[in-house]
């Protein structure tokens, strides 16, 4: 049964989504086309903007290796030209590339006006038995000395660096970010609070050095984190997700405390709600995540709300909210 809409005015700007055709299931992507995401973002909640962000889909299979992710931005650009709903695009390009600067060229073109930045994730860890992401990184990426020459570039033409990383890795990331101050730094997934392998027997352990992790990142002032993430074994137990009934009331109930620990630390004008779907689905439906979110905001003023659900995400990625 779909829960009533809480809040149904407030104006969210759901800045983490993917987007994958349904061809492409047999390589780990979810079928989730543009008329999918059109129906969660009019099923009750007032969704007015969203952020496409990478996943490694729709790729050109020919042509120059650094180019090649280009497909994504140009695949994405034409799924959005109908609706005006996705108002930006976080593609891929390998920030160690001798090539960069040709890549990002190709896709500011390709994005016409939605390309915001790059997704390059740094997720690792040395244990095979926890999830790791589909791009594979090599540790230590973010201290890589031609990584931060990709970096400095992404600064250099106005364009956002993304990522997710683990909880262990936060301390690099606040190295990396005070290197590139005039850089947006934006983190996912709440920061990788870790839930698989040898974590899953470790979760307040995990907790409390993640809580660590993302107070020393209240100190670097160009890092801004999505939150969310949270219908990922990757850092939700699953036994949790796999429970039933899952209600927004419920998931506030587990998750509430640690979402409000990143706002109360970094601030609501560094923190904002992003759904990840279609990857949260496995958690619960749309209209029963934005609702749990806005049950985790209850106790904040409606100007800090605001940031949460949309203001950090149109300031981030300069966007407007469509209508």
């Amino acid at each position: 049964m779909t829960e009533p809409i809480r809040d149904p005015d407030i104006p969210i700007v759901d800045p983490h989504h993917h987007l994958w055709p349904r061809a492409e299931t047999a390589t780990g992507g979810m079928p989730y086309s543009v008329d999918d995401l059109r129906a969660d973002a009019r099923s009750g909640h007032n969704v007015v903007a969203t952020v496409f962000v990478e996943c490694l889909t729709s790729y050109h299979t020919e042509g120059p290796r650094h180019l090649r992710p280009v497909g994504e931005t140009e695949w994405v650009a034409r799924q959005s030209v109908s609706g005006g709903l996705v108002s930006g695009i976080v593609g891929h390009a390998d920030l160690r590339s001798p090539e960069l600067a040709e890549a990002l060229d190709a896709h500011l073109e390709a994005g016409d006006g939605r390309f915001k930045g790059v997704r390059h994730t740094v997720a690792w860890d040395a244990n095979p038995g926890v999830f790791a992401s589909r791009s594979r990184p090599p540790p230590g990426l973010l201290l890589d000395s031609g990584f931060g020459r990709g970096a400095s570039e992404l600064a250099r033409r106005g364009l956002v660096y993304e990522t997710w990383a683990y909880f262990h890795q936060l301390a690099d990331l606040c190295e990396f970010a005070r290197s590139h101050p005039s850089l947006v730094v934006v983190l996912d997934h709440l920061g990788g609070p870790a839930a698989t392998g040898p974590y899953s027997r470790r979760r307040d352990e995990v907790l409390g050095e993640w809580r660590a992790g993302i107070a020393g990142l209240a100190r670097v002032p160009n890092v801004v984190m999505k939150l969310g993430g949270i219908g990922m074994p990757a850092f939700t137990p699953v036994e949790f997700i796999d429970s039933t009934p899952m209600t927004s009331a419920r998931i506030a109930g587990y998750w509430g405390p640690h979402l409000r620990y990143c706002i109360d630390t970094l601030g609501p004008e560094r923190c904002m709600f992003e759904s990840n779907f279609p990857v949260d689905r496995r958690l619960c439906a749309y209209v029963t995540l934005w609702n749990s979110f806005k049950l985790i905001a209850a106790p904040y003023s409606s100007t800090e709300r605001e940031s949460l659900f949309a203001g950090t995400a149109c300031r981030t990625y300069g966007i407007g909210r469509e209508t």
